[in-house]
């Protein structure tokens, strides 16, 4: 997570109430970033600055809302989906996270870095299409119902792999950085089973913070794992295909695909990868206090 964050004109969209409402959520987030770090204020002051922030952006999602009507934008369906998962979905389970954690510095740096990438990501890629900047990036929207079973699946999938119950953060997870140490991540591609056929290959992505990997690994060879090695890698490697055996009755392309490679990325070539081809399957989990763990479908 920085260390700090700070306004730059490059985030204008052109409208001035949608920008000074930018400005001031970066004004917050840097505070909290500064009280965190400050021992003798972090929990008080986290949990003050944290509602207001809460309630600030909540107000600032509904301003945007009635501008986007007012000027008629085609893509306000998708945009506001993206600030309800934020509202119903991200929050929460962040505010979850932070009250059992009693307000923990490592609670609010996974809830600011969240905040930070997410408020960067939308900003420059969701608010500047409102004023024509750039191009909506979610050209294919799941329906709910697709994202509901595949969601139970992973969360079955998770209590299978971690022996954890877990919480959905995000239904929308845009790459964010969700973790203040170290990420692993695997890329498994799937191509079809017949040749000369019109079927592509297809890529899932499974992202786990270094806590979940470690916490995980300990419970299973019962012994307390304290960095990640080769060995380790390697298991969770093992670990991951039999996660995507789980929940892959869940895709169409089961019974069409094999697996054809499993290989490791990091985070920074994940999120080039996120950044070129948006995934429109890409969903952020807590596996309560272990860590978090993100699953992306490129189909």
């Amino acid at each position: 997570m920085p260390t700090e964050i700070k306004w730059n004109s490059r985030f204008n969209i052109g409208v001035d109430s949608i920008d000074h409402a930018h400005q001031k959520l970066f004004m917050i987030v840097g505070k909290l970033i500064a009280l965190n770090e400050d021992e003798t204020k972090q929990q008080h002051a986290c949990r003050e600055g944290i509602k207001y922030f809460k309630s600030y952006t909540l107000k600032h999602f509904t301003d945007e809302e009635a501008y986007m009507q007012s000027v008629g934008y085609t893509g306000y369906a998708m945009h506001k989906s993206l600030h309800d998962n934020m509202r119903d979905k991200t929050l929460p389970a962040l505010e979850a996270e932070l009250e059992a954690q009693d307000y923990s510095v490592e609670s609010v740096r996974h809830f600011l870095g969240l905040c930070i990438g997410w408020l960067n990501g939308h900003i420059m890629v969701e608010d500047r299409a409102i004023t024509g900047k750039n191009a909506n990036k979610w050209v294919h929207k799941p329906s709910e119902d697709e994202l509901d079973s595949l969601t139970k699946a992973i969360l079955q999938g998770l209590q299978m792999l971690c022996q954890a119950n877990s919480r959905v953060v995000s239904l929308h997870y845009g790459g964010e950085n969700f973790s203040s140490g170290n990420t692993l991540c695997y890329r498994l591609t799937y191509s079809p089973k017949k040749r000369n056929t019109d079927l592509k290959p297809i890529q899932l992505y499974l992202v786990y913070e270094e806590s979940l990997i470690l916490r995980t690994l300990s419970e299973i060879l019962d012994e307390d794992i304290k960095r990640i090695d080769k060995t380790s890698m390697s298991a969770m490697k093992l670990l991951s295909e039999q996660f995507v055996n789980h929940i892959k009755s869940h895709f169409t392309f089961s019974q069409d695909y094999c697996l054809a490679k499993n290989d490791m990325m990091t985070f920074d070539q994940f999120v080039r990868v996120f950044d070129k081809t948006c995934p429109p399957y890409s969903l952020l989990f807590n596996t309560e206090g272990k860590g978090y763990f993100a699953f992306c479908a490129i189909p």
